[in-house]
């Protein structure tokens, strides 16, 4: 069991196993949620009592290199921030790409990546993902369709009953954060408009990677997690998962 105090032994990307606290990673965080695992288990525990339904479920990414879970629609990339981290996206500009059909909002609660990255997930995939009829989740997109990444993230400071679903997936962890330590933060890559789109809420804007397609988009996926490793020289805490069809 590995958790956000313990060094990984590798870059193997098949253990986000009981792994990947987020101590506090939102962009200006106004309020705090609880620390949430981010492995396979959690998350679709999560997208379960959010309302989401169907044969779409989370599974470990085992390489970035190798064969990945395809036909996949998301990849989720956990990895520590580190200065290094912080020196690249000071640096990064908004891409001329129109973005006006990406589902993007902001992280304003402390602890949140998780579910931010749910939505992110969810929200972009929304033509292949079933609901129940009353799911909170759905209720929650149809909601915040028009509104700016602000203006969700408002809504989602709220949403007493997504805070809810979060904070009792949280609470049935088996890791502890440690005071002190240093944190992990988790964002999203998906397809929309055959580009290929990271999503941190820590941002103000997505980021376009080129084009993409549903055959090729779990490697084109990878090949940015590679440099996310490759910045960070002397780190190895890095895991992915993805959302694949069951």
């Amino acid at each position: 069991m590995l958790s956000s105090s313990e060094p990984w032994e590798s870059v193997n990307f098949g253990v986000a196993s009981e792994t990947g606290f987020a101590p506090v990673h939102s962009a200006v965080a106004v309020m705090e949620w609880s620390p949430m695992e981010i492995n396979p288990e959690t998350l679709n525990k999560a997208l379960t009592r959010l309302g989401l339904v169907g044969s779409w479920r989370f599974a470990d990414v085992t390489s970035l290199d190798d064969e990945a879970p395809v036909p996949a629609c998301a990849v989720m990339l956990l990895f520590p921030l580190t200065g290094q981290h912080e020196s690249f996206r000071a640096s990064q500009l908004r891409s001329d790409e129109d973005d006006h059909k990406v589902y993007f909002l902001k992280q304003t609660v402390g602890n949140s990546c998780g579910t931010v990255g749910l939505l992110h997930t969810v929200a972009n995939n929304k033509d292949k993902l079933e609901f129940e009829s009353d799911s909170v989740l759905k209720k929650f997109l149809e909601d915040t369709v028009n509104m700016s990444a602000e203006e969700r993230a408002r809504e989602l400071e709220s949403s007493q009953e997504i805070h809810k679903v979060h904070d009792g997936v949280a609470a049935e962890g088996q890791c502890q954060v440690e005071e002190g330590k240093m944190g992990f933060h988790l964002i999203t890559f998906v397809n929309v408009g055959g580009q290929l789109w990271e999503l941190d809420g820590r941002m103000n804007f997505p980021v376009n990677h080129g084009a993409t397609n549903e055959d090729s988009f779990v490697m084109d996926a990878s090949k940015i997690c590679r440099q996310f490793v490759k910045r960070e020289k002397d780190e190895v805490r890095f895991s992915a998962v993805a959302l694949c069809r069951a």
